[in-house]
Parts: structure tokens; sequence; C-alpha cells
């Protein structure tokens, strides 16, 4: 299966909570390999929705680091943060679609719903599936819940949610290669999943497929960790009336142990390895077209 390109986009997109690794310069990497091959524009988008978490710090590291990288983004960069407006648009998009619901629910209610109960269905990201308690919740319940002051989480209720796309959605994927395969999506894995959380009130699923649709990305380069996501994404997408972009699941950089390189495990940032002397072109020797020796660069 191939396909003709036309215009494409595509879009590097961290979050500004860490500094960038090895993974993170591979996945840039990718990007720009395939924007390269295609004539495409390359954007780079910073997802800081997350005040809790991302510090401007951390944003100017990654702008530094990418062009230390030598990689050639369009000079406009997208903030995630500018745009919460048009996320609420979307939300209320779906609200009037019957299918968004306000949830008050701490994750220890969740959890005591379930505990006794070892074979409750986990999502791909292995939490527990939402068990409905605010699914059921009355119309009057829930407007004196609001009334009262309290804050809620908006989930999306799955089952209507599918319904309404009928006959189900897929997408066109290519892995790290250029032959694709028709994937169908499979939202149901993520049940009711949060849209909007109460102290942001947006989400990652909602705010990137927004962000995609309004910069015309037409390929998404992002980890194989991110692949079941995508059956999340392409349900909202069809939901709002968005352009499916193709998708690019590339394989992810591994330390020693196997374990993906990843801030929470404490992977080496680029910052240190930097200083330690690793190069630009250290960089793009070893870990394009394919990752190798990760391992050796992350004790240069």
């Amino acid at each position: 299966m191939t396909r003709a390109l036309s215009h494409p986009a595509f879009r590097f997109a961290p979050s500004p909570n860490g500094y960038l690794h090895l993974g993170h310069a591979f996945s840039a990497l990718e990007n720009e390999r395939l924007a390269r091959a295609s004539g495409g524009r390359l954007f780079l988008r910073i997802e800081d929705i997350d005040k809790d978490r991302c510090r401007p710090e951390y944003e100017r590291a990654i702008i530094e680091e990418l062009r230390w990288l030598g990689i050639p983004f369009d000079p406009e960069i997208r903030r995630q943060s500018h745009h919460l407006a048009d996320y609420a648009q979307a939300l209320v998009r779906l609200e009037r679609k019957g299918i968004l619901y306000p949830c008050f629910c701490s994750r220890s209610d969740i959890v005591q719903r379930v505990r006794e109960k070892p074979d409750w269905p986990r999502d791909p990201d292995g939490s527990p599936l939402y068990p409905g308690i605010c699914r059921h919740m009355s119309r009057e319940q829930r407007q004196k819940r609001l009334a009262a002051g309290d804050t809620p989480a908006y989930r999306i209720d799955i089952e209507r949610a599918t319904a309404l796309v009928g006959g189900g959605v897929s997408w066109l994927d290519y892995g790290s290669g250029s032959e694709g395969r028709l994937v169908t999506a499979d939202p149901r894995k993520w049940g009711d999943t949060i849209l909007a959380r109460r102290d942001i009130g947006t989400s990652y699923h909602i705010a990137v497929v927004v962000d995609d649709a309004s910069q015309g990305i037409t390929d998404i380069v992002r980890g194989e960790d991110l692949f079941h996501a995508t059956s999340l994404h392409r349900l909202l997408q069809s939901l709002l009336d968005l352009p499916g972009p193709v998708y690019h699941h590339h394989a992810l950089l591994r330390d020693g142990a196997g374990q993906k390189l990843s801030k929470s495990l404490r992977a080496k940032s680029l910052r240190s390895l930097r200083e330690e002397g690793l190069t630009p072109e250290m960089v793009r020797t070893r870990l394009v077209p394919a990752p190798s020796m990760v391992t050796e660069l992350q004790n240069v």
C-alpha cells in the first residue's frame, strides 16, 4: 500500500516538563527525515497545558537543543497554552452531541470501586477503566454538585460516541517504513476516559487533535507507545469532523535493560550529554536512519 503526498506537514510536539533525551532526539530526527524526503514542512509545537509541570526554562532548553541538532523547523511555534479557547470550543461540540458527562470522582473513588475485582479491565496505559460511577448520575444530582461548587472532570461516554460514528474509523500507519497498513481503531479500549481535566479544563487527547487540524498536519510521526492512543484520536477527529492524518509510529529507544528512555526513569538528558562531549554529528550518525548504539551514546 503506497500513497502520493501533497503538501505534507509534520510536527514535533514535546512537553516542557523536563529536558530532552535521546529518545526525543530520535523522534525529532525521524520527523525531519520524513519531512525532507517528502518535501514537507516541519513544525514545532510546545505542549504546555499542564502548568504544574511545564516550565519556561525547559521550553528554552528544548528550542536550544533542537537548534543544536540542526533541525530546520518552521519559524512559527505553536504553544498549546495559547489555544485553550479552541479546546473548550471542541468540548462544547462534543457536549452538544450528548457524549460528555461531568465526573466528580477522585482516583481513590475509582480504586476503591474496583479494588476487589482483580480482573477489572484496564486501558492501554494500565489504569483501570472507569466504572461509570457518574455516568448514571441524574441531571438533578449533577446540577446539585455543580451548584455546590464542585469542579468536575468531563468524560466521554465511549459507547454513545462509537455508536455515533457508525461503522467505525481506521487510519493508515507507516511505522518507520514506506509501506502503509490500514489499522482499525478500537477506542473502546480506553473506556470513558477523561477529555477535560478538572484542573486545566482540557486534556492531551482533545488538544492534540485540535492542534493537528489547525496546523494542517498530514503526517504524525511519534513513538509506538502512542499507537493505542491513535484509536481515541481518530474517534475524536471523526466526531469533530476533522481530517485524519496518516501516522508513523516508530520504534522506541531503549536502555541496556530494555526500558524505553523516559524522563520519569531519569534517562540522561541531551543537556548533560552535551556537557560530556556529545556532538550533533554523533547523534545523527548513530540515530539516523535507525537507532543504534544508544547505550554508548549515553555513556560518552
